[in-house]
Order: C-alpha cells, then structure tokens, then sequence
C-alpha cells in the first residue's frame, strides 16, 4: 500500500501507515502528507466510505481455497506465488502469468503461449460438459456445479476472462438464444495484456454458446508486432495432465464431423481500437465490444475509443479492478459521450477469486471484479 499523497510533493518519510479515519480505504505516509491530500480527498472520501462497507460481498466466493486467496494475501499470510506452489502449479504453463514470476517472461517473450491446465482432468474443463448449459448461469458455483470441477480447483483464476464475457452477453441482452446471433456472435475485445499468454481458456467460450461460432478481434496495443494479424483457431478445449484423456485425441475436434465451422476464431491487432477499427470492419462488426480491466479514467487513449463506440451504437462493456475505478471510468465516459451509463456499476459474479497484491487502495482489488457500460 502505497501512501496516497506519494510524488506529489515532499518525499514520503516511511510506509502509509496512517489510514483516512472516516472512509478507510488510503493511507498515508505522514499526518502531513494526509493534511496534504485533504482537499482532493474530501469529494471521494465518502463515496469510499460507501465501497469499503461492501468488502464482505466483494470477498465472498465459493471455493475452499477463498481465504487463501483473498484474505490471507491482504493480509500479507499469503502470495500469488505461495497459493500456487500449495497448488503445484507455480511456474507452470498459463499459471505463470497469475503472479510476479511471469512479468520478465512476459516481456521478453511475448509470443510464448500454452494450451494446457497442468491439472488433473478431474480438476478442469478439459472435454465437453456432461450435460448441455440448459439456463442462465449466475454464479461460480452454479458453473462449478454444471462442469462438475470440485470447489477446491483453482480453474477460475483463469476462466474469470471467458467466463466475464458469458456473463457480459447476458447483462447487455445477448446471448446464444437471442435471434441478432443466430449462428454466429461477433466480439471486439479491447485491451488483451496477459491473456495473450492464456488465450486456450476462451475455448471454454464453446461450451458457453452452444452451436454457435464465436469471432473475437483482440485489439491492443500489448500484442507484439509479430503477432499483428495472426488468426488462431480453438477447436478444442485445454488439456489436461492425463496423457490418455480423450482432450488430446486428434479426433476431439469442434465441427470434425460436420460441415458447420464451430471452432472459437481469435484475430490478433495491434494498436488503439480507434485506429484500427476500419480495417477490422472489413471483415467483422461486432455484436458487442468487451474491455477487461480497462482503467479508462488512467488513460487518455481511451477517448477517441469512445467517440468511435458512441458512434457504432453497439453494446459495450468495460471492467475494472475495483467500483472506484468504475465510478471514474464512468466520469470519462459521461464527459465524451455526454450520457449516462445503460449499464449501471455492479459487481460481476466471475470476477476472479484472488485478490490483487498491493493495490493503491485497501479496497480489495480483483481481476475484473465490477463491471459497467453503455
């Protein structure tokens, strides 16, 4: 936690040991530098009082990893990385994007990608559900349930991306069932950052939308100039540990024995949506646009984005770490488009299940935790 006034004026004198006394959420390193941060606090102050209450809610999950994962690691007991050495799974494949160890591999190789869970089959989503998805799911246990993975899998670090997408197309009124899909959805996701290392989890996205073909246009600037324009087909789920587990027969193919291509499509850009946007509408106009983690209010960037989205008229919906980080990405948007959300702040049901280490306030942080849009 970093102190709240920090490179803002006299150097910090020691950690942000001293907590606002009313909303609780910033610390500050000196009652000086509190005295400091007074006047630009006092309009949010209350509006974080008001978050901070929730905290409960916020940290309420399913699973019986859930107080390793959330609050032992604010509480300094636990790290990303001690969770997934418990695990096994530290350093491995996918995993290793989930805590610090992967950020220098990350950067010096951007193009390095897995398709395996390092899981037990009994542990993840390796072949096709047991039963078809026959309702509305609303909950990471309910999925947990229809799946059939046991509460103490930790698949849902990773499956909070497509599974935050389901549950988009259900909040904005999309979905398998509607007639604008039909056969085939068509989403422009803005922003990918470590999902290009984890992008086998969206093949999760077949068995979400049953018999439909999913399109998705990454965009942004993350992807490396090498992967600009690169297509990838999904035509199977992520595999498992067991070495003669039906996920990697050669004839466990989406659409392998029909003429209908079922495969989850992914098309790779690089650079803002803005600029690129008229060479993907060659080729794709969406049915609605997702941005994970956005963090509108930190970057400029975003408002030609959301000019260009205003224009477009389709649904979009964006995510962040916290419902304060929604609330400014909100301002932004209202200040650009000049209206109000069509869909309010509220907290996404797959957010992923642990916290976020050091965040810049004690609210607890998670991996498209709230979600918002227009």
């Amino acid at each position: 936690m970093e102190c709240a006034w920090k490179g803002r004026g006299t150097r910090c004198t020691g950690p942000a040991k001293r907590r606002c006394g009313r909303c609780g959420a910033v610390a500050y390193c000196s009652l000086s530098h509190q005295i400091s941060h007074r006047n630009e606090h006092k309009e949010e102050c209350k509006r974080l009082e008001q978050q901070m209450k929730h905290i409960d809610i916020v940290n309420e999950f399913p699973f019986t990893f859930s107080e390793e994962a959330t609050v032992k690691i604010c509480e300094k007991q636990e790290t990303r990385c001690s969770f997934f050495i418990k695990k096994g799974i530290h350093q491995l494949g996918m995993w290793l994007y989930e805590c610090p160890c992967g950020t220098s591999v990350i950067s010096l190789d951007c193009s390095r990608s897995t398709n395996g869970w390092d899981l037990p089959d009994e542990l993840c989503p390796c072949k096709e559900p047991v039963y078809p998805i026959s309702k509305h799911l609303c909950s990471w246990k309910e999925y947990y349930e229809w799946r059939c993975i046991p509460l103490h899998s930790p698949v849902a670090l990773l499956l909070h991306w497509p599974l935050t997408i389901y549950h988009a197309t259900k909040v904005v009124g999309l979905g398998s069932w509607a007639s604008q899909i039909s056969k085939q959805l068509q989403i422009h996701y803005l922003g990918p950052e470590k999902e290009l290392q984890q992008l086998a989890v969206f093949a999760e996205l077949h068995a979400l939308f049953p018999d439909v073909h999913v399109h998705m246009e990454l965009i942004g600037p993350a992807i490396p100039q090498s992967r600009d324009g690169e297509k990838i087909d999904l035509c199977k789920y992520a595999h498992c540990l067991r070495t003669d587990c039906f996920c990697k027969s050669s004839s466990n193919t989406w659409g392998s024995n029909s003429s209908e291509n079922l495969a989850i499509t992914l098309q790779l850009r690089r650079g803002f949506y803005h600029d690129r946007y008229k060479d993907i509408a060659k080729e794709s106009s969406p049915h609605f646009i997702i941005a994970p983690n956005a963090g509108i209010a930190a970057y400029s960037s975003w408002l030609p984005t959301m000019e260009l989205i205003k224009e477009l008229g389709v649904p979009a919906v964006f995510s962040d770490y916290c419902e304060e980080a929604c609330h400014l990405g909100a301002g932004c948007i209202s200040s650009v488009t000049g209206s109000t959300l069509n869909l309010p702040i509220q907290l996404n049901p797959f957010r992923q299940p642990m916290v976020v280490e050091d965040s810049a306030l004690l609210l607890p942080c998670y991996s498209n935790c709230f979600l918002y849009g227009i």
